[in-house]
């Protein structure tokens, strides 16, 4: 019988190809497997780890004997179940840039899709293309039945080749199939092209991204300018002329999108013509309170889509009785943040102790005070702190405003921890002032998956760091032709940045598409320009079959 779909019921039989380092067999620890390779006698009985032991195999198949998982019709490994992946080569390819940190990733990868949080809804319906997703991506695993040979070991000349395309923003155009992907040497130069993207500050020794949450990996690296202020000041003017140059680009229309990732937030500028928006946008989350109250006494105009879809939804289904208190509430001063609820009014605070008066008793009962009225008006607002409903997006001739305001917004550097005095990341597509060519990490990893009567191989492509958008539709438009319109895809989100597929245009907006000289490839700029479709989720399973793309989000 097959297996959950929702990965609640892995297989039993997995096994890796070495004992991880530190791990010692004690006469408990074997007892302990040899009593878990019993058979399931019934639900109370706890499951075994199916990690824990490396040579079940055989009692397994002697004590249960259940047919293994079947392969799909036509005997294709990539359309098996992810983590029969994990099934041991008898030949590792060596990796391409291999680092010995990264050595289990893909276990890794397997147990981070067994959360709840990662669990994919149904997959769509076949298509040619697949939706913008605008949230950046830390890695991606290709898994494919062709092996991934064509993209080990780039000889000098095509590694230079595919620099100097990325920076010509050359298009390279392949057949639908290649035949010989090793000796093809333009598919090894656009697949060298579509790893590069350009980072500032460049600090080799320190992980610039993610930079929500990464205290952790930053504590106890050097940090020079932590308690030098004339330093700080020299890498915040430094970050100051980049983020001006980067925003320039975009207005001009030759950078099409940016990241500047903070401490506390990521924001994403994205040129007009671009998500289907004819104006520049910019997208803050997550946000506070307290950044929203400063940007709007900067006069920075903005709203909160996804708060006013969440109103506009319960309006629908709320009853008739209440339909009209919800539609005064909402339109009552600064509502937008109310997370659907009727705004609090301020005529109510100033008379609700009336009736004390009324009664003659107003001087025996304790009224609140100001701040505690204040507090119960913006507990709303507070709610949806640091939640993806707290996205902020700016249109338009604000997205100026915003430059200036986040140039000189004290909050957006952290003055104390790791990261204190360390300017934001800047990831762009194109070059800019300051910028650094960087560019992602990739190797590639053999295995065998189990098929109806025996094993079968099973080649990946594992992709590390910050893929950018651009990044992941080129990656597919050269891995297309190579593994012959078949492949899969695991997507590892950085979640704060899932918000980033909200829809930042009002319907019906007419686009005009002049983005030629942006430097992306005119079928990824086509993609990009559509609207977002994903909401506050993001893509975790991109599939290809037959060159028609499927996904689940």
């Amino acid at each position: 019988p097959g297996h959950s779909p929702c990965f609640k019921k892995p297989p039993a039989l997995l096994r890796l190809k070495r004992k991880r380092p530190g791990r010692r067999s004690d006469p408990a620890a074997a007892a302990e497997a040899a009593a878990a390779q019993a058979p399931r006698g019934s639900a109370a009985t706890r499951r075994r780890n199916p990690f824990s032991s490396l040579d079940n195999a055989p009692r397994r198949a002697a004590a249960a004997p259940q047919p293994p998982a079947a392969a799909p019709t036509g005997g294709d490994p990539s359309a098996a179940p992810f983590w029969q992946f994990l099934e041991p080569a008898c030949e590792e390819k060596p990796y391409a840039t291999a680092e010995p940190a990264e050595s289990s990733d893909i276990l890794a990868l397997s147990q981070d899709l067994h959360s709840p949080l990662a669990v994919p809804k149904a997959p769509s319906s076949p298509r040619q293309e697949f939706p913008a997703d605008w949230s950046i991506k830390t890695r991606v695993l290709f898994m494919s039945s062709q092996p991934f040979t064509w993209a080990e070991h780039l000889k000098a000349q095509e590694e230079a080749q595919g620099f100097a395309q990325h920076c010509r923003a050359a298009e390279t155009t392949l057949p639908q199939s290649v035949q010989e992907p090793r000796l093809c040497r333009e598919l090894r130069c656009a697949f060298q092209q579509s790893l590069v993207y350009w980072l500032h500050p460049s600090l080799p020794w320190l992980p610039l991204f993610p930079r929500l949450g990464a205290d952790r990996r930053m504590a106890g690296k050097a940090c020079p300018w932590a308690h030098d202020e004339a330093l700080q000041q020299v890498l915040m003017s430094d970050w100051s002329v980049s983020f001006t140059s980067l925003y320039n680009l975009l207005r001009a229309r030759l950078c099409p999108y940016f990241y500047v990732c903070a401490a506390q937030f990521s924001v994403l500028f994205r040129a007009a013509g671009l998500a289907g928006s004819a104006v520049p946008t910019a997208a803050i989350a997550p946000t506070t309170r307290g950044l929203r109250e400063a940007m709007r006494s900067e006069g920075i105009e903005f709203s909160l889509p996804l708060l006013e879809e969440s109103r506009t939804r319960k309006q629908k289904n709320s009853e008739e009785g209440l339909e009209s208190e919800t539609t005064d509430g909402l339109g009552r001063g600064n509502g937008v943040e109310d997370a659907g609820e009727p705004a609090p009014s301020d005529d109510d605070d100033d008379g609700s102790f009336s009736w004390l008066e009324e009664m003659g008793v107003q001087d025996k009962v304790k009224k609140p005070d100001t701040i505690s009225i204040q507090l119960r008006k913006e507990k709303h607002e507070v709610q949806v702190d640091h939640r993806p409903e707290s996205l902020v997006l700016v249109r338009g001739s604000n997205t100026f405003t915003l430059l200036n305001f986040l140039i000189s917004c004290r909050s957006l550097v952290a003055v104390a921890g790791p990261q204190a005095g360390l300017p934001p990341t800047l990831l762009s597509p194109v070059a800019f002032r300051g910028g650094t060519m960087q560019t992602l990490k990739a190797r590639t990893v053999s295995g065998r998956t189990r098929v109806q009567g025996g094993f079968e191989d099973v080649f990946s492509l594992e992709v590390l760091g910050p893929i950018l958008p651009h990044a992941l539709h080129a990656l597919t438009l050269v891995l297309g032709p190579a593994q012959r319109g078949a492949f899969r895809a695991l997507l590892s989100p950085h979640e704060p940045s899932a918000a980033f597929n909200t829809h930042p245009a009002p319907p019906q907006e007419a686009v005009q598409q002049d983005l030629p000289a942006c430097g992306l490839h005119p079928k990824t700029l086509d993609q990009l320009s559509q609207s977002p479709t994903l909401g506050k989720s993001s893509i975790r399973l991109l599939e290809m079959k037959d060159f028609a793309y499927t996904w689940k989000a």
